[in-house]
């Protein structure tokens, strides 16, 4: 069976992403070269050798936690690793159980099959991931009505990689098949200071030590913001000064990108100001939140309220989003007497 493009993209041990696409320049390769997740990443080394010294597929992965914290890069680093091919799709792609039959019986042995944003596969196409996962098989329908039969066709034994930003939407049975399960948390500000001063070597800047922090401090614990706020402070650097990024440098783009000390940009503060003045500090449901915001619901789910509930900005209740004394303080809104 052939597979589209569109649905998936293999990549040989031999040949990384990076000759292909210039923004994953900056993504390691290997786990020596990850910074950060420093017990992910001993677990990882551990059961990576312990697979291929029993010259087996390593476990089915599932690595989840918010959005830009490496699950990708990650998962590519275990196909590099294990020196096996990866293909990857995405979970809204595949939109019929074919769809997943097509790229499961393309797989070889040991190979890596990564699936971005898993908890959006439709349930009729996850039933079919059942089977694959646990048997390496694949059950397949032939015929209609009465006389349908069953056909089980063999499958390679893969590795299943999946990452998630909402492990909750995860059915039981899917979550039940992974062997390990991974949470990536936010970075330090030391960890981050370290991934762009990486970053500015390979992207040929000179950055000094107290302009890679500033930006750090401000990157919300997250290497692909990190990333991307210093290729903008680049190009301030590259426009207005002589090419290197001082503190000077950083701090003028960082506050023109209106991206505060604490992290947050313009719609955190808006969404911290609508909690606060439209909704008296809340509690405000999420729909509410995403309405007066004019932001999709999963978007603020998945991007925006991590970072402000690790920071203590908003709390989640039962009830809805509350905004925190934090909140009041960061936007210089005078407390309600008796509100805390």
């Amino acid at each position: 069976m052939r597979i589209e493009d569109k649905r998936v993209h293999t990549l040989s041990p031999q040949i990384n992403q990076d000759d292909f696409n210039y923004e994953l320049n900056l993504r390691p390769r290997y786990l020596d070269e990850f910074i950060g997740q420093d017990k992910i990443k001993n677990n990882l080394k551990i059961f990576i050798t312990a697979a291929k010294q029993r010259l087996e597929a390593l476990d089915h992965v599932l690595f989840f936690g918010p959005p830009g914290l490496g699950k990708t890069t990650l998962a590519t680093i275990i196909s590099n690793e294990l020196g096996v091919n990866i293909k990857t799709t995405t979970g809204p792609i595949l939109e019929k159980s074919g769809d997943l039959a097509a790229i499961l019986t393309n797989l070889s042995d040991k190979d890596i099959l990564f699936i971005d944003e898993i908890h959006r596969i439709p349930r009729m196409v996850e039933e079919v991931l059942y089977p694959a996962m646990e048997d390496y098989k694949l059950d397949i329908i032939i015929g209609q009505g009465p006389s349908a039969r069953t056909m089980k066709i063999p499958l390679p034994r893969f590795t299943l990689i999946g990452a998630t930003t909402r492990t909750g939407l995860l059915t039981s049975p899917l979550r039940d098949r992974f062997g390990v399960v991974i949470r990536l948390e936010f970075y330090k500000i030391e960890e981050l200071q370290t991934i762009i001063n990486r970053s500015a070597r390979l992207l040929d800047v000179q950055i000094t030590q107290e302009a890679s922090l500033e930006i750090a401090r401000r990157a919300r614990g997250t290497p692909r913001i990190a990333n991307r706020v210093l290729k903008r402070v680049r190009d301030f650097a590259q426009v207005k000064g002589d090419g290197i990024i001082n503190l000077e440098i950083a701090n003028e783009a960082l506050n023109a990108l209106e991206i505060d000390k604490l992290g947050l940009d313009e719609i955190d503060r808006k969404l911290l100001s609508i909690i606060i003045d439209k909704f008296n500090g809340g509690p405000a449901g999420i729909d509410a939140i995403s309405a007066a915001l004019r932001e999709d619901k999963e978007t603020i789910e998945d991007v925006y309220e991590p970072y402000l509930l690790q920071e203590g900005f908003i709390e989640r209740t039962s009830r809805g989003r509350i905004a925190t004394r934090s909140s009041y303080q960061h936007l210089g809104k005078s407390i309600p007497q008796g509100l805390f």
